[in-house]
């Protein structure tokens, strides 16, 4: 089965992520209380649980039926007792339509899903072969079972749910990046993470940031304020 496990991990392209978009996403339904921070509600937090954290790459905007697909699979192979959850990152954002203020969920990085399980030669065939799943991210090398995530990646996708507070009181800044300029992410799901300016929009001052995710180059879209100079 190792011929099978030539991950589609190093894809050229390069994902945008947009952190300040309007469009609200349509899958809200998809994140429940146990998938995040237990805070004062007594759950077990999402690094506590049995198994281990792993990211699957799917399609964009077919997430939600992805993950479907993967939890019938679970079923159907009867493989409960080593693939426990399948998880699309989500987080609050505030946003003001038609003059009222509104809070909506949106994909913390669409494209992606997160498998809590303990990974074997099974769960591994069961998930890796479930319909919009294209691959693994993590396999350093064929033949190699995918690398789980740390305590700190578990705790940044897995508690990116906020009032959005934050998004709307944002004070916009002067210009003052540059294209290649490097910058540190300072709030939102990817708080703290380095990367390089690729685009500016100064006329609605955001920046389209080239950030390392997973091992893959990925464009995140955010404003301004959401980013600091190395």
């Amino acid at each position: 089965m190792n011929d099978e496990m030539n991950m589609n991990d190093n894809e050229s392209d390069i994902e945008v992520i947009d952190l300040t978009s309007d469009e609200s996403a349509t899958e809200s339904g998809d994140v429940e209380a146990s998938d995040t921070d237990a805070g004062d509600t007594g759950e077990v937090h999402p690094w506590r649980r049995p198994g281990q954290w792993f990211v699957v790459h799917t399609q964009a905007g077919y997430e939600k039926k992805v993950k479907a697909n993967l939890e019938a699979r679970i079923q159907s192979m009867n493989v409960e007792d080593r693939i426990f959850e399948a998880v699309i990152p989500m987080e609050d954002v505030v946003e003001f339509k038609n003059g009222r203020k509104q809070t909506v969920q949106k994909k913390v990085f669409p494209g992606y899903l997160l498998v809590r399980c303990i990974m074997d030669d099974e769960s591994w065939y069961c998930i890796r072969n479930t319909p919009g799943i294209t691959g693994f991210v993590g396999q350093s090398q064929k033949g190699q079972k995918p690398t789980p995530l740390s305590r700190r990646e578990v705790d940044t996708f897995l508690s990116a749910k906020g009032d959005g507070q934050e998004t709307a009181n944002r004070r916009k800044p002067k210009l003052e990046y540059e294209v290649g300029q490097g910058v540190r992410v300072k709030e939102g799901p990817f708080a703290d993470f380095s990367g390089q300016v690729a685009e500016i929009n100064a006329d609605h001052m955001k920046l389209k940031v080239l950030v390392n995710i997973f091992g893959r180059e990925t464009m995140v879209e955010m404003d301004f304020s959401q980013v600091a100079k190395l």
